[in-house]
């Protein structure tokens, strides 16, 4: 690999690794016009019908109803505590990327002797900054030094980036579990026991952990980026743990941005079938029957509020359902309304490469499934609005 063209972070899944990872996805639903009519549930209406009317409400009653929702019925509990972790910084360059950057490789391990399961962490930092960076953190699929995110564009913006492979804590397959950090925590029980997306939330935690140790990182100034699944993990992280700063889907899809109600794309039916292991089982219960679903993805996007959060198709992607994502996207306005910021600056779908950035920003680009340079010009000027030098976004 040629120092001018080294890459990190998400990759996007070849053609020859999707087979591998589930069966034939089954035909889809691409047409607008079949679209069934659907009801979203309110996101500041609390349990007994009383609505949100301060953000002291929806922190103390409406975010933690939500959260169990969300824990129930679609990704699972994460258990409190875990097993022991322990952070190793096994190798240092302070002159990567052509004296540019500093490179740590991190051990993170969990637990002990032989069942241990480690985690490694890539980390960059520029070296002109005197004061701790911001950092993108995000998932990989490909392993550490052959992923791609363009990390010194990225660095010679004064970010930091930050990546671990996903299948290290869980391998993606649907009998990953045996091999994942899961061994380390007891036996999971009943249908709402968490799975693979839960754990690579949970390892995104953890590394944001590690970050909170390093010096030359502003933790209180990470981005958390994901694309794909990788991007429904981001999302379910963001809204599980306020310490990220910011949160960035990148074509998420069914499970991650889009709207599960408007049976568009990949369905419940289709995401269970093909990736049993990815969700806790209550889910796949909605499959064919979406309506009864309690919750929809606008209700996770509301969970991040009010924290910047960009959302992001592609217009070939139908798969993923960029309507449906636009439409959570909107559907989680009110709510960072209601705590006083700015939300989504749009009220219908922006045309094709023309995003919209307010405390939400969207935005559906060219081409098909994939993270894409356009993407990450919208993704460091949002960072650029949103963590000037020497701040730090509010937390509620």
């Amino acid at each position: 690999m040629k120092p001018a063209r080294a890459l990190i972070g998400i990759a996007v899944l070849s053609a020859a690794l999707l087979p591998a990872l589930g069966a034939q996805t089954p035909p889809a639903n691409e047409d607008e016009s079949k679209v069934p009519p659907y009801v979203l549930p309110d996101p500041l209406v609390l349990a007994d019908g009383r609505k949100v009317g301060d953000a002291r409400t929806w922190k103390e009653k409406r975010r933690p109803e939500l959260l169990r929702l969300f824990e129930t019925h679609v990704y699972g509990r994460t258990p409190a505590g875990g097993p022991k972790r322990r952070f190793q910084v096994t190798k240092t360059d302070p002159s990567a990327l052509g004296g540019r950057a500093t490179r740590k490789d991190v051990a993170i391990t969990f637990g002990d002797g032989a069942a241990s399961r480690r985690m490694d962490l890539l980390v960059y930092v520029p070296n002109a900054p005197r004061a701790p960076v911001p950092v993108f953190l995000g998932l990989n699929f490909q392993r550490n030094d052959a992923v791609k995110w363009p990390v010194e564009t990225i660095v010679d913006r004064g970010y930091g980036v930050a990546s671990a492979f996903y299948g290290d804590l869980f391998p993606d397959r649907a009998d990953g579990a045996g091999e994942s950090v899961l061994t380390l925590f007891p036996a999971r029980q009943g249908p709402d026991a968490w799975n693979a997306i839960g754990v690579w939330a949970w390892a995104l935690s953890r590394a944001l952990d590690y970050l909170e140790t390093d010096r030359a990182v502003d933790a209180k100034r990470v981005a958390l980026l994901g694309h794909s699944r990788l991007g429904k993990a981001a999302l379910w992280a963001g809204a599980q743990d306020p310490r990220f700063a910011m949160v960035i889907s990148n074509e998420s899809g069914c499970g991650g941005a889009a709207l599960s109600k408007r049976i568009y794309g990949e369905t419940v039916a289709a995401i269970t079938k093909q990736f049993p292991h990815w969700f806790c089982a209550n889910f796949a219960r909605y499959a064919g029957r979406e309506a009864e679903l309690p919750v929809d993805q606008h209700e996770l996007l509301a969970l991040i509020a009010p924290r910047p959060l960009y959302v992001a198709s592609a217009v070939e992607d139908r798969w993923a359902d960029p309507k449906g994502e636009f439409l959570a996207a909107l559907g989680a306005d009110p709510v960072y309304r209601r705590l006083g910021t700015d939300g989504l600056p749009a009220h219908e779908m922006p045309a094709v490469d023309q995003p919209v950035q307010g405390q939400i920003a969207y935005h559906v680009r060219s081409g098909g499934h994939d993270l894409a340079d356009y993407d990450w010009r919208q993704y460091l000027a949002f960072a650029d609005r949103h963590f000037p030098a020497g701040t730090a976004p509010r937390r509620r």
